[in-house]
């Protein structure tokens, strides 16, 4: 059989088994499965390379199908790749199965989770990223798109980004079905309105008849002997193709075919054929970067130290201590502080500009090959980029945030600024770490043990000096606290984190002034929270009071009432935090009008005791 025969019937299978999987699932996406099979033949067959017995091999190509909704076509790739058996496709959205209903890593090689659209290509410029930077191997990144997703903002992040940073090793692949879920896209069938858009960006653009084989192949060899930037194949194709029922017709999306096996019977029936994926060749392994035996910065007792500036200077000292460490900043680096570590190891160190959605997007994309990424940005930004969190999740990356200039104690720049949501929404991500340290001891000891961490973490940090109260010897760690001050007298516990730490103990003492005790604990972690310390508060005073630089919906209160609410006595919890809109004005100013201030956690905690 000649290529161009075998590679026709091999699109034919993947049509096929798109339809079967759905068919025995009873839901899926197979029309737009059928729209890209062509595109994956030729793919599979003579371009790809990538040894699906060893899909950890650090020299495979990667391929990402960010339009992850035709997961019955990936499925398909991976049968006829003999990853999978016809059997296991069968058992594509059940729930004892790894073919979940949109691709995550639970089948290998499958790098990241993919299904909420305009993600799969900025991820994919991270892994590119990774070859061409760090790993420094010869491996493509392959993404498959859908058209419409080319309306997500994110895509043309990914698009500006990979030119800038000339990604020849990324090739974009559209699939150009013209029909998105409810109606025709915007663009449509226009191709070369979306070329003219990806050259104006700086990308070579091919358009193809995307049910050509041979033309598709002339089309990647184009892609494969493009350097200096990144290339993207625009394909003019037909949702459904091949099935009259289903093709190129409205409404048909998300849906399996009513008639499968009539279906199947006008594509030619059932096929068995494998492919045998060309093994990348070049004997090489990942690029190491050297390391120093550089230790964590300390601050003397009584010092005034931002933590943002605390969590710059410890960056650069783990960056320094392990080769695998990388950053990325949203163009706020001299705020953050990451621009030590780029100044320092400017060959690890990622500026992202203002696209937090593409930070995010390319910190998983980083992770995929093993390196350690750290993004920061302002806190309140990093909400442009919360699905991209969330899909991290789904992956299981490994990312570490860091939000800077948060709460309203950033003072003068007003609402836009600050975050006041960050901690909750960081909190509702699955398996995710929220730490919010109070001082610069702290903060070193939290940004090293996250290099470590899986999952998402988020380190929260402040504009303004703190004074250092953490003796540098001290244990701090993740899910641990601080207790400043206790005793059997105590009557009520004053959990606090970040600036309100400060404050809870300048209220600690003017109550002891007016002749009441109060422990003060400072939560620097907030989930997981030290519930033993909490719980013990709660059992010994009866009364906590929570202050948090934050909206009182899912911060620190919440985290602590849910850590009381099964007590055979639960203690009154009374929440302080920011529950007015905040303007412009100094610091102390908006701490004392949101009432988290030292006199109003004295009068707050006076009225509670009823005195």
């Amino acid at each position: 059989m000649a290529d161009s025969d075998f590679r026709r019937e091999l699109a034919q299978q993947l049509r096929v088994d798109s339809i079967r999987c759905s068919a025995k699932a009873g839901s899926g996406h197979p029309t737009s499965s059928m729209s890209a099979a062509d595109l994956l033949a030729v793919l599979l067959d003579g371009h790809l390379r990538l040894d699906y017995q060893a899909p950890d091999d650090p020299r495979n190509d990667h391929l990402i199908f960010s339009k992850g909704h035709a997961s019955p076509l990936y499925y398909s790739v991976l049968k006829a790749a003999g990853a999978i058996t016809d059997e296991e496709l069968l058992t594509f959205r059940r729930l004892d199965s790894r073919l979940e209903g949109h691709p995550t890593p639970r089948i290998p090689p499958t790098d990241v989770a993919t299904g909420s659209l305009g993600q799969g290509l900025p991820i994919g410029v991270g892994i590119a990223l990774a070859g061409s930077k760090l790993d420094r191997l010869p491996y493509r990144v392959w993404v498959l798109c859908g058209d419409s997703e080319m309306a997500e903002g994110s895509i043309w992040e990914a698009f500006e980004h990979a030119a800038h940073a000339g990604l020849d090793n990324l090739i974009a692949i559209v699939d150009v079905n013209r029909l998105g879920q409810t109606r025709e896209t915007m663009t449509g069938w226009h191709l070369e309105r979306y070329a003219e858009r990806a050259r104006a960006f700086g990308w070579h653009a091919i358009t193809v008849d995307g049910h050509d084989v041979d033309a598709i192949e002339e089309a990647y060899q184009g892609a494969e002997a493009t350097t200096g930037k990144p290339t993207v194949v625009l394909a003019k194709t037909r949702k459904g193709r091949g099935v009259k029922a289903v093709e190129d017709l409205p409404g048909k999306h998300g849906k399996p075919l009513d008639d499968p096996e009539a279906a199947i019977a006008e594509l030619g029936g059932v096929r068995n054929l494998t492919v045998r994926v060309t093994r990348p060749e070049v004997r090489a392994k990942p690029y190491a970067f050297a390391v120093t035996g550089a230790e964590l910065p300390t601050w003397a007792l009584g010092e005034q130290v931002a933590t943002r500036q605390a969590y710059g200077d410890a960056l650069l000292a783990v960056g320094e201590q392990r080769g695998e460490v990388v950053a990325l900043d949203g163009e706020v680096s001299n705020s953050t502080h990451s621009d030590l570590f780029a100044k320092q190891l400017p060959d690890r160190y990622f500026e992202m500009f203002i696209a937090e959605q593409q930070m995010i997007a390319a910190a998983v994309g980083l992770q995929v090959r093993d390196w350690v990424p750290y993004a920061s940005t302002f806190a309140a930004f990093l909400s442009r980029a919360y699905d991209f969190v969330r899909m991290a999740a789904i992956s299981r990356a490994d990312l570490r945030l860091v939000g800077s200039h948060a709460g309203v104690s950033i003072g003068e720049d007003g609402p836009s600024q600050m975050a006041l949501e960050d901690m909750a929404a960081l909190r509702a991500v699955h398996g995710s770490t929220v730490l919010h340290p109070s001082d610069a001891n702290q903060t070193a000891q939290l940004v090293a043990q996250m290099a470590d961490r899986k999952g998402i973490s988020y380190l929260r940090t402040l504009r303004g000096k703190t004074v250092v109260r953490t003796p540098s010897t001290e244990d701090v760690h993740i899910g641990g606290s601080r207790v400043l001050r206790s005793s059997d007298a105590d009557e009520v516990a004053l959990l606090a984190c970040g600036i309100t730490v400060g404050e809870a103990e300048a209220a600690a003492d003017l109550l002891a002034s007016q002749g009441t005790t109060a422990r003060v604990i400072d939560c620097y972690s907030i989930k997981p929270l030290d519930e033993d310390t909490v719980r013990a508060a709660a059992r010994d005073t009866g009364l906590l009071v929570t202050v948090e630089d934050h909206w009182p919906e899912g911060g620190l209160g919440d985290a602590v009432l849910a850590a009381v609410s099964d007590l055979a006595q639960p203690p009154r919890v009374h929440k302080l935090a920011v529950r007015i809109m905040p303007t412009s004005g100094t610091p102390a100013e908006l701490l004392a009008a949101a009432e988290i201030d030292a006199p109003a956690i004295a009068k707050a905690v006076g009225s509670l005791l009823g005195r």
